[in-house]
């Protein structure tokens, strides 16, 4: 099919501002000491945190958005449209309001953290927990995207001739629906460990800024910022490497399911 020419212009300005930016961080980038700042143990420390925090928010998403998900595609009552709306919100909040809901819930003085403390002994703010739980808050809504999506094109003649050879809801979903929609569910999972892996102004907001315990790789990019520039520089090609990575990965092998 031939493009417009008309549409060559804005096209080649709206790739070029999202280009030129990261051909700039890459140019910028001191190959001198490239290899010493990127084995910093601040880096390394900053690396493990997001990547176990990530993944444990992945599970949390997995485990709980997919049951979710089969909800919002297959069941019927009112007020969905509205509590799949507030499902989504996360997805447009600003992310630092993000974080000020998680301290209105789970905050030392929330409704449910002041609770939890006094009855338990238990403060979830400034903890790695608390990282956790940031990052699902603000990836859930994309897991729920893909899998509501993957289970809404489901046949539904495949699950009527489950029913007919005697299969409950719980079969059906278990035989039927999961394999089917094993793409977006994989898909799903992947977006939310990259959203989860990039996420900073929740996580600044309710778990803090703390080595080794709350200092993701985001948040480490925006302390070497205001101290070593060239370190923030080399943090933020390592984020950029391991992101473009993982879309590259999901493009090519899982996305292809969902066409």
């Amino acid at each position: 099919m031939t493009v417009p020419r008309r549409l060559l212009i804005p096209a080649s300005l709206g790739a070029g501002l999202l280009v030129l930016p990261i051909i700039g961080l890459v140019l910028r980038a001191p190959l001198s000491t490239f290899g010493s700042l990127l084995t910093a143990p601040a880096t390394l420390s900053a690396l493990w945190l997001s990547v176990w925090t990530s993944t444990a928010s992945t599970a949390v998403c997995v485990l709980l958005g997919i049951p979710l998900s089969w909800v919002l595609a297959r069941a019927q009552f009112r007020f969905k449209s509205l509590l799949r709306g507030i499902l989504l919100t996360p997805l447009v909040v600003p992310p630092v309001v993000a974080g000020v809901a998680l301290l209105s819930a789970f905050g030392r003085n929330g409704f449910l953290g002041a609770p939890l403390r006094d009855g338990f002994g238990l403060s979830i703010p400034y903890t790695s927990i608390a990282v956790v739980l940031a990052h699902s808050f603000v990836a859930m809504p994309f897991f729920i995207l893909s899998t509501e999506e993957g289970f809404r094109a489901l046949p539904p003649r495949l699950e009527d001739v489950a029913s007919t050879l005697g299969a409950d809801a719980w079969t059906r979903f278990r035989r039927v629906g999961l394999p089917l929609a094993r793409p977006a569910l994989i898909a799903g999972a992947v977006l939310a460990w990259a959203r989860s892996l990039g996420e900073f102004g929740a996580t600044i907001t309710f778990a803090g800024n703390y080595p080794g315990t709350t200092r993701t790789l985001p948040l480490e990019v925006y302390t070497q910022l205001q101290a070593d520039p060239d370190a923030a520089i080399v943090v933020s090609l390592l984020l950029l490497i391991i992101c473009v990575g993982v879309l590259a990965a999901l493009r090519g092998r899982w996305l292809g399911g969902l066409r």
